[in-house]
């Protein structure tokens, strides 16, 4: 008996411990980033030794799919199934938007600092395609049936985080504001049957790189 309290009393502490270093690593993931948060600087919030961290967390990959877990789980992110079920396009559009730009608002600090590392970071790139990317394609399908090229165009870029930093963020609309540009963006995109969005023959992806030049 005492040596089964003894077992289950020190996969205990383990599992305190280790849920310390993964709130302590989910902080400096949501202020410094994850590419710039170091072993140590963990270590040290979480209160252990480096050779503890490592007994947990062996590399850099299982320590960034657990801090994502451990947010996901805090503040899961929208899930699109049921705006299925609202049949009028623009109200589907609206209450898609309104729950995704609801999620950036309450988690905006990490949201920034991930994104903005996963595009040199490879690790942070890689997690960070495993936990958002099957939602962004879900919420592109269901709040892009029966859009046309231009609309789904413009409804890529209402979906995106930086889209609603700017609006919200640095031009000062409330989340309702926003939510309402953007539904009536995505609309007009589809106004003239192809969608304001062309692209110029011959430019292609490429061309993005050449908009607002000259």
């Amino acid at each position: 008996m005492a040596r089964t309290y003894t077992l289950k009393r020190r996969a205990e502490q383990q599992a305190e411990t280790r849920r310390r270093i993964v709130e302590a690593a989910v902080e400096l993931h949501s202020t410094v980033g994850p590419a710039f948060t170091t072993v140590s600087m963990v270590a040290e919030r979480a209160g252990v030794q480096r050779h503890t961290f490592y007994a947990h967390f062996p590399d850099e990959r299982s320590l960034l799919m657990a801090c994502s877990g451990l947010a996901m789980e805090r503040d899961p992110l929208p899930e699109p199934a049921d705006w299925r079920r609202i049949g009028d396009r623009s109200e589907r559009l609206r209450g898609g938007l309104e729950a995704i730009y609801g999620w950036y608002e309450r988690n905006a600090d990490m949201a920034a600092c991930v994104l903005r590392d996963a595009e040199y970071h490879p690790g942070t790139r890689e997690v960070a395609a495993l936990r958002f990317g099957p939602y962004m394609a879900a919420y592109n399908e269901v709040l892009g049936e029966s859009l046309n090229a231009g609309q789904r165009a413009m409804l890529r870029l209402a979906l995106s985080f930086f889209t609603w930093r700017t609006l919200v963020r640095e031009g000062a609309l409330d989340r309702d504001a926003a939510v309402e540009a953007m539904t009536q963006a995505i609309r007009c995109a589809g106004e003239d049957g192809e969608g304001l969005l062309r692209i110029p023959a011959g430019q292609g992806r490429g061309g993005a790189a050449r908009l607002g030049e000259g």
